[in-house]
């Protein structure tokens, strides 16, 4: 069978023409044997002549209606109607072929003839197919697959129509199932999975559930995770209908399956309020949820997208996808990508009076917690005074709505980075509370999986590389929730905010890291190495907690909270200075900045109403180095500007709020 499959296409025809021949031949005269009820029906030449003529007629018959443009090992059920057309033209040909032949065929043995060759020629392609796929099995790896449905039954067809998996066996819950035949597969309850995976040593098991609730995809995976094999997903149903992915497209498991957090249906009025025939400016709009942010607004068809980005490459990479999106939709959008710093309050000021804006969806920020402890100065001073110089840029220009992207590392920070943001957060408040041009509100949540940075691709390449996984203590914790449901939730926050509002989104119940990883291990059909497995294949280790880590975070300061209309979003009054009093605290922290005077930085931000604590020495790696060149003696270095000391040089800062119109 192999030498055959390898032979060039024309050949194989040829061979099936001679087949389809003899099946013909065959069929007359065991038709005419059992009319006659005899083994020597032929007495003369009469039906030798009816054969010689009925065989090329029926053979071109084959060619002109198709039969051999099917090609055996791709057939299905759709082939029967093909067959089914040649048997009966070739029927209709033996009446006229006799009486050529000067011999008359009765219908019956028209009728007879017909059976046998419908028998004959789909018997031949079926068994063909079968032998191929059989040849093919030794090569393939065996697959379990979990769910039995329309879904399951699709992935068989592909699968067995591909080169590089066999199902074995079907699994699927549902009792009314157990024990039937799908697809020429026995279904089998879930409890029988570990003993067929050892039955059929398969290789992996398929997920093919793609429209089940995430809880329910959560408690299946959760289970599954105990076999130690590798798991697969289909495609969501949502993909594969809008065309975006095929069954066949096998997938690592989504992190947000393991979540089980069930995505909410937006509100078309929120998500279109600020957007909707509307100039929108995005910060940060190559990061990751800058980029997200960009790609749900386009939707929401506003008539020009500003993306404001520091990083060309990230800048253009967004600008690509979204003209990609814009002729495909056939939209009308404005895409301006601007390459420039929230730093830099004239280049702001400039893009503000050259383009009209109305709502600013600012996500620009430092936001790797070593980073900015290792660079104190530029991380600080990037996400204070960049929200600053956006902001007064904005409330100059008339800008309406004003949405900032926080974190919930800003609660009680410990860490230079949590309370940057929280002090962006007062500088809104106070500017929601000095004027009313201009709505400012803040959106406040968790990681989010997969962003830049993110626990999760780290973890896939330490899989990877063989491990260990490195996670920093055993009892972290995080809140997690996916990108896209992240940015949807920040549009629709925006659009309930009245003023100075801090929005904070559900994030569901926090995710142990351990359990993350170790999760991540057991579904890529691998063993964590640990005291009671040490033949294990991937080890977890802890590394310690990096400097400003915290244990666990918090969404929420105070206990003021509110319900919105939306089941996911809250709303939090927090205390904030009034903007005279920020105003100055703000003066005296860019000095301490120009002054590159570390000590004096910390010490603001601890009298601040922050909740600042930090739990480490200070991190900055200029600071580090200074102090290692300084006499054991000497007092501790504070970074008052020196000839030495180098001089971060930022943008002016105006001090009074721009008037109202």
């Amino acid at each position: 069978m192999q030498t055959l499959t390898r032979r060039p296409r024309w050949i194989k025809r040829r061979v099936l023409v001679v087949l389809d021949g003899l099946i013909v031949v065959g069929s007359l005269q065991l038709a005419t044997m059992i009319h006659v009820e005899s083994l020597q029906p032929f007495s003369n030449g009469s039906l030798w002549l009816t054969i010689g003529l009925l065989i090329p007629g029926s053979l071109l018959l084959f060619h002109w209606l198709g039969l051999y443009r099917v090609v055996i090992r791709y057939m299905s059920h759709v082939t029967v109607p093909t067959v089914v057309m040649v048997v009966v033209a070739s029927a209709l040909l033996v009446a006229p072929a006799s009486s050529l032949a000067g011999h008359s065929v009765g219908l019956s043995i028209t009728v007879v003839y017909a059976l046998l060759l419908l028998l004959g020629i789909g018997s031949l392609r079926f068994v063909l197919r079968e032998l191929y796929r059989r040849s093919q099995r030794r090569q393939r790896k065996p697959v379990v697959i979990y769910g039995a449905g329309a879904a399951g039954c699709e992935l068989v067809a592909a699968l067995r129509n591909g080169d590089e998996y066999e199902p074995a066996a079907f699994v699927d819950d549902w009792r009314g199932l157990e024990g039937s035949m799908v697809e020429g597969l026995r279904v089998h309850q879930p409890v029988a999975l570990a003993a067929l995976v050892q039955e059929h040593r398969a290789a992996m098991v398929l997920l093919a559930i793609p429209s089940a609730p995430r809880w329910r995809r959560r408690e299946i995976l959760h289970w599954l995770s105990g076999l130690s094999v590798p798991l697969k997903t289909i495609p969501g149903s949502a993909d594969v209908i809008a065309g975006r992915a095929k069954i066949s497209e096998l997938r690592d498991v989504a992190l947000e399956d393991l979540l089980g957090r069930e995505a909410v249906p937006a509100f078309p009025e929120l998500m279109e309020a600020n957007i909707r025939d509307k100039a929108v400016m995005v910060t940060g709009a190559g990061g990751s949820i800058g980029s997200e942010l960009c790609r749900q607004i386009l939707d929401q068809r506003p008539v020009r997208l500003l993306l404001i980005d520091n990083c060309e490459f990230a800048l253009y990479a967004i600008e690509q996808e979204l003209k990609q999106h814009i002729e495909n939709t056939q939209s009308h959008c404005e895409l301006k990508p601007l390459l420039i710093s929230v730093q830099h309050s004239g280049s702001l000021e400039a893009i503000f009076s050259s383009f009209e804006v109305h709502t600013v969806y600012h996500a620009a920020a430092y936001k790797h917690v070593p980073m900015v402890e290792f660079n104190l100065i530029q991380g600080v001073s990037n996400n204070v005074f960049g929200t600053l110089n956006l902001a007064k840029a904005a409330m100059a220009a008339g800008v309406e709505t004003f949405v900032v992207v926080s974190t919930d590392k800003a609660v009680r920070p410990t860490n230079a980075m949590g309370a940057s943001k929280r002090l962006t957060e007062l500088i809104c408040q106070a500017f929601a509370h000095a004027q009313s041009r201009t709505r400012f509100c803040m959106v406040r949540f968790g990681n989010v999986l997969g962003s830049s940075g993110s626990v999760v691709p780290v973890f896939h390449r330490q899989i990877e590389q063989g491990g260990p996984i490195k996670v920093t203590h055993p009892d972290i914790t995080r809140y997690f929730m996916t990108i896209p449901e992240a940015a949807q939730l920040v549009i629709q926050a925006g659009a309930m905010g009245e003023g100075g509002e801090v929005f904070v989104l559900d994030m569901g119940e926090p995710v142990r890291i351990y359990d993350l990883a170790r999760n991540m291990v057991r579904l890529s059909g691998l063993e964590v190495k640990d005291a009671e497995h040490p033949e294990g294949d991937i080890e977890i280790v802890y590394s310690g907690l990096r400097p400003g880590e915290k244990l666990y975070e918090e969404l929420l300061i105070g206990h003021d909270v509110s319900r919105t209309r939306h089941d996911r979003i809250m709303t939090s009054k927090e205390r904030f200075w009034e903007w005279p009093r920020l105003d100055a605290f703000l003066q005296e922290l860019e000095q301490a900045f120009i002054t590159t005077d570390y000590m004096r930085i910390r010490e603001l931000l601890q009298l601040a109403p922050l909740d600042y604590h930090p739990l480490d020495e200070i991190a900055d790696l200029v600071w580090e180095a200074r102090q290692a060149m300084l006499p054991h003696t000497q007092a501790p270095c504070t970074g008052a500007n020196t000839a030495s000391s180098p001089v971060v040089r930022l943008d002016p800062v105006l001090n009074s709020v721009p008037k109202e119109g």
